[in-house]
């Protein structure tokens, strides 16, 4: 795997921890810089539930790599179009969601590939290729790129080891929120059902030889999805952090008690 991606880079180090994240749903640059200093390995640029056009999205692709961190495109849908400009605006990884099945997980990949490798459209100057000052990038940028697909219902689960074999896929990513919502558990990740589909889909993976990732509300439960086997882990947002710590802050000078966190549909 490329070095020129740390990302993907990460996926194939197995001496390395978990790579930690988070996601990125303020839609502004200075929390994304913040957050980059703030320790995480990733983040989580949402351009699916949040409104960050290809304007915004270069602006927290700038702020992101001022820092250590790294940074994950979820596009809003497994669209040509929308990959590329991506992927011009200065994307590396990009996560597609709702992929159900290996015809989907293929025009996946294929957008984020030159040809003959896919039908990525070209383009000489770009933010992608740092305005066409890296040499050969036409060459080099179907190795640098990061294709992660989200499988977030209980047919993609089924369906996971198809999906996993297709050439050009380089992760998986499972959406527990929606899955929990397709299986008739909305809102509650932690349901019984739910978390044995979550494991399944970490073991399936594995045997197919491929990394995957998810999403967890909290510590907690971020820790059991590792403990499940899922090799890269995001920690609910940027909001969900900030809203939190303030509904714990005032609950102390107010004299509140904070009602225990459940657990709640992630992303």
């Amino acid at each position: 795997m490329s070095s020129n991606n740390p990302f993907k880079s990460w996926l194939g180090d197995k001496s390395r921890a978990t790579p930690l994240g988070t996601w990125l749903m303020a839609a502004a640059p200075a929390t994304a810089e913040a957050l980059g200093y703030g320790g995480f390995d990733f983040l989580v640029v949402d351009m699916e539930h949040v409104p960050v056009e290809f304007t915004d999205l270069a602006h927290i692709l700038r702020a992101v790599g001022c820092t250590p961190a790294d940074a994950v495109v979820r596009l809003a849908w497994n669209d040509q179009v929308l990959v590329k400009r991506a992927l011009d605006a200065g994307a590396r990884t990009v996560m597609l969601p709702f992929v159900q099945n290996a015809e989907e997980a293929k025009a996946a990949a294929s957008y984020t590939r030159y040809p003959p490798h896919g039908i990525r459209g070209v383009a000489a100057v770009h933010r992608g290729s740092r305005f066409g000052t890296i040499p050969n990038y036409l060459k080099s940028a179907n190795d640098d790129i990061c294709t992660i697909v989200q499988l977030e219902t209980p047919e993609a689960i089924e369906r996971l080891p198809e999906i996993a074999a297709v050439e050009g896929i380089d992760a998986l990513f499972v959406g527990p929120g929606d899955l929990s919502a397709a299986m008739g558990h909305i809102g509650n990740i932690a349901h019984p059902e739910v978390q044995a589909l979550i494991e399944k889909a970490a073991k399936d993976a594995h045997a197919a030889g491929k990394p995957v990732g998810i999403v967890g509300p909290n510590p907690d439960m971020v820790r059991r999805f590792i403990g499940y086997g899922y090799d890269f882990a995001a920690i609910a947002s940027d909001i969900a952090m900030m809203t939190g710590r303030a509904s714990e802050w005032l609950g102390q000078l107010k004299g509140v008690e904070k009602a225990p966190a459940t657990p709640m549909a992630a992303y």
